[in-house]
C-alpha cells in the first residue's frame, strides 16, 4: 500500500498556484522552455569561442567571453526557474535544448576572433528580438514577475550585442 502512494505522489503533476489561466501558463511556458534552449546554446558557443580564442587579442577576448558566459549561464537557472514558477515545466535534456534552440551552432575547427564576437553578437542580438516577443505576451496575460526579469535580461543582452 504504502509503495502504492509512493508511486502516485511521485507521478502526480506539479499544481503551482497562480493566477495565470492554463492556456497563458501553457503558452509562456512553451516560449520560455524555447528560450532557455537559446540561451543555453549561445552559453555554450560562448564558451566553446572563450575557449578557441587565438590570436594578439586573446587575452581580452578570452576574459570578456568569460564574463558573458557567465551572464548567460546565470540566465539559465533563472529562466527555468521562473518557468516553474508559473506551474509549467523547463528543458529536461540536452536532446530537447538541441530541438528547440533557434540559434544555429559552430562546430568549425578555426573561427577567427572578428567572426566569433561577429556571430555572438548576431545570436545576442536575436535573443533581444525573441525576448521582446515574449515580453509582449506578459503585458498581454499580467505576468509582471516574468516581464521584469526579461527586462533585466533584454539589458544584459543588449550589453553583449
Amino acid at each position: 500500500m504504502k509503495s502504492e502512494i509512493a508511486r502516485s505522489i511521485r507521478s502526480a503533476p506539479l499544481m503551482t498556484p497562480s493566477d495565470l489561466s492554463s492556456a497563458d501558463i501553457n503558452n509562456l511556458s512553451a516560449e520560455l522552455r524555447v528560450l532557455l534552449a537559446d540561451v543555453f546554446a549561445i552559453y555554450l558557443k560562448t564558451k566553446n569561442f572563450h575557449w578557441h580564442m587565438s590570436g594578439p587579442t586573446f587575452r581580452d577576448y578570452h576574459l570578456l567571453l568569460d564574463e558573458q558566459s557567465e551572464q548567460l549561464f546565470g540566465m539559465v537557472d533563472d529562466i527555468a526557474e521562473r518557468t516553474r514558477k508559473i506551474g509549467g515545466t523547463s528543458v529536461r535534456s540536452i536532446g530537447q535544448v538541441a530541438r528547440l534552440q533557434r540559434v544555429l551552432d559552430n562546430d568549425a575547427d578555426f573561427v577567427a576572433p572578428k567572426d566569433m564576437l561577429a556571430e555572438l553578437r548576431e545570436d545576442n542580438r536575436q535573443l533581444v528580438k525573441s525576448m521582446r516577443v515574449i515580453h509582449q505576451l506578459c503585458d498581454e496575460i499580467g505576468d509582471v514577475a516574468t516581464a521584469s526579469l526579461l527586462e533585466n535580461w533584454i539589458d544584459e543582452s543588449e550589453r553583449r550585442v
